[in-house]
Formats: structure tokens, C-alpha cells, sequence
């Protein structure tokens, strides 16, 4: 009667069957497993352990296994049977899904070919060097044995065509970083920040995975003309928050306002009555504005440059003259100080300021004197 079972159980297989089997031996260049209902055993090459190309079979499976295969020829004494086909079949479904949702996954990279990074998702999926990083990478050797992320960008089952990208998992995690950030952000908000780029006209820095500019008039408190002359690339700066386009994701930002201005303290800097050397920055009808320190210019209305009345101050004073000064009024919450350059003139009048003529004691021009003289000498 158990002969008659026997006979029952088993089962002829055919090509393209598909079977469960456990490993009983694993040798070099193919693995050996036990078929239920078989009469024999079953032989997988190692050609058909695994999408990818591997030296021996125990790389692959293990002694004890279960795994599902598929029949590929069916002899006397053995059947020949494929894992690779199998998990293909399974993956090609599962990917096909992945696809579809443009999901984003795990995958150990298997292995670094010239052009790129190959993974085993039971199917070979390459992953090309263009689309490995956002950046330029000239080495790969690293990333062998790596677990990254990834993205199917090129999904051809006939072609057994598989491309994936971690350049687009990349690329996303930074835009939605970025969009996070410009959500979060709000005007007057002081932060840290790294100088990217610099550029004639400001200097883009770096907030945490975007950029915002510092435009060339909020790098200091003083006039600068080249931004390199303030800032270098690399360089930690402290920005305050000043618009947030976040339609168009530009940020305006400066780095002058987290910083103490010229103005700050400048009662204590500059006293009322002290004398202070400056430079004559701008003439006006109505006087002439002094830079005294940086930042700070004050005005020397017209009454105060000299003792004799002047029609304008260009008869006296020109632009970029060094001048000494006497400060008759501070006003720091209007930034505004007022000077003097005639109350100066009373001590030192014609060793300092060759531009004005004292009159005489006896009440002539001295002018009026060298025209006498002028005459008399003609006789």
C-alpha cells in the first residue's frame, strides 16, 4: 500500500512549473535542493541563483533555504530550476508599483561598474553616475556595501531595463528642506548663516539649505565698494531676516543690521565741545557734510565754515579735504551732529585753514591793503 502512496505523490513536472524547494547542499557552481512530490532532486545553477553576476553559489543561498523556483528543463535524473527567474517575476511587479507611486526606497548597492552603481532588487538596477549624487563625485569605490535611497526613473520590463536615481531622492529632500525653511521663516528673524558666493553687486549666504542675498548696501554700515573687501566665501556671518519672496524662494537678508551702527554711543565717541578730524564727503548749498568717523557724517552748516560770509561753500571747501572739527550737537536718536569749523579758526586760523583771509585789525580787507599797494607801486 505505501508503494501505491508513493506513486500517488509523485508528481511529473513541466517546464515553466513553478516549485517550492529546500536547499540540501550548496556547491560552488550550483546549489542542490529537495522537491516535494519529486522523485528527484533539483539542480539551480549558479547562473540562475541571482540577477547579478556572482563568483559562487554561497553567495547567494545557504544551507536549509526555502525557496521558490521555477522548472527550466526537466531530466532523467534531475529537474533544473531557476530562483533568478522567480524573484524576477516578483520584483518586476513590486517595482512596477513603485514606479507608479514615484516611491521612494532602500537598496544596498551591490556593486561599482564603470559608469555607475549596480543594485539587486531582484532585478539589476543601475543607477548611473549622473544620477548617484547633486554634486560631482570622481570616486565611487566608496559606495560599494552603502544602503541609499532611491528612485525609479526608467521602468522597461521588456528590455529588463531598470534606471534608478538617489540624485532625485536628494534633490527632493532638499526642496522640501527648502520649502520647510522659507515657510518658517519671517522678517526681523537674526540667524546664522555661511557665505556661498560673492558677487559684484552682494554676497549669497547660505541659511540651511538655501540661499538669501546680502545685497552690497547691507554688508556694513560703511560705504563698500567691492563685497570681497567685507566678506569671503566659507566666512560664518550672523543675518538678520529682511523679505521672503516665497513664490519666486528669494530671501533678502543683512548682515549691517545685526551689527552695532556707527551711531550707537557716539555721545560717549564723540562729545559735544571735543574736536575730531574729518573728511569733507559731500558740498551742499547749505554747507558741507564731515565724515568724523566711519559711518558718521555730520554737517558744518554754511554759517559755521568761516568768520567772513560765503555765497556758497565751494568757495572755501572741496571734497575730500581734511578738515578738524568742533562738535556743537549730538543726536543719536535722530542721527544727526552738528559742527563747526569757524570756532576752530580763532586759535589756529591761517596754519590750519589757508582758505580763509582774517581780516585786519584796523578793519581792512586784507585784499583792499595789497590794492593800495598795487596802486602805489603803478606812480
Amino acid at each position: 500500500m505505501s508503494e501505491d502512496m508513493n506513486q500517488v505523490e509523485v508528481k511529473n513536472y513541466e517546464i515553466g512549473d513553478h516549485v517550492k524547494g529546500q536547499v540540501t547542499k550548496v556547491e560552488e557552481k550550483q546549489v542542490v535542493v529537495n522537491i516535494p512530490f519529486s522523485k528527484v532532486d533539483g539542480i539551480i545553477p549558479i547562473s540562475e541563483l541571482s540577477s547579478l553576476h556572482i563568483e559562487k553559489a554561497s553567495d547567494a543561498v545557504t544551507e536549509g533555504d526555502e525557496l521558490d523556483l521555477e522548472v527550466l528543463k526537466v531530466e532523467e535524473d534531475a529537474l533544473i530550476l531557476s530562483k533568478r527567474k522567480v524573484d524576477a517575476l516578483k520584483a518586476w511587479e513590486d517595482l512596477e508599483q513603485r514606479f507608479k507611486n514615484n516611491e521612494v526606497f532602500d537598496a544596498e548597492v551591490k556593486d561599482v561598474v564603470k559608469g555607475g552603481l549596480v543594485v539587486d532588487l531582484g532585478v539589476r538596477g543601475f543607477v548611473p553616475a549622473s544620477l548617484v549624487e547633486a554634486h560631482f563625485v570622481e570616486d565611487f569605490s566608496d559606495y560599494k556595501g552603502q544602503k541609499l535611497s532611491f528612485k525609479i526613473v526608467e521602468f522597461e520590463k521588456e528590455k529588463n531595463r531598470l534606471i534608478l536615481s538617489h540624485r532625485a531622492v536628494v534633490e527632493q529632500e532638499k526642496g522640501n528642506k527648502k520649502k520647510g525653511l522659507l515657510e518658517s521663516l519671517s522678517v526681523g528673524q537674526l540667524l546664522e548663516g555661511t557665505v556661498q558666493r560673492i558677487t559684484d553687486f552682494g554676497a549669497f549666504v547660505d541659511i540651511g539649505g538655501i540661499d538669501g542675498l546680502v545685497h552690497i548696501s547691507q554688508l556694513s554700515h560703511e560705504h563698500v565698494e567691492k563685497p570681497a573687501d567685507v566678506v569671503e566665501e566659507g566666512q560664518k556671518v550672523q543675518v538678520k531676516v529682511l523679505k521672503v519672496d516665497r513664490d519666486n524662494e528669494r530671501i533678502s537678508l543683512s548682515i549691517k543690521d545685526t551689527t552695532p551702527g556707527p551711531w550707537v554711543n557716539l555721545s560717549e565717541k564723540a562729545p559735544k565741545s571735543s574736536v575730531l578730524t574729518g573728511v569733507v564727503k559731500r558740498l551742499v548749498p547749505y554747507g558741507a557734510f564731515v565724515e568724523v568717523l566711519p559711518g558718521v557724517e555730520g554737517l558744518v552748516h554754511i554759517s559755521q565754515i568761516a568768520h567772513k560770509h560765503i555765497g556758497t561753500p565751494h568757495e572755501v571747501l572741496k571734497e575730500g579735504q581734511e578738515v578738524k572739527v568742533k562738535v556743537l550737537e549730538v543726536n543719536e536718536a535722530e542721527q544727526r551732529i552738528s559742527l563747526s569749523i569757524k570756532e576752530l579758526l580763532e586759535k589756529d586760523t591761517e596754519e590750519n585753514f589757508d582758505y580763509v583771509l582774517p581780516e585786519e585789525s584796523k578793519g581792512f580787507q586784507l585784499g583792499e591793503v595789497i590794492g593800495d599797494m598795487l596802486k602805489n607801486l603803478g606812480k
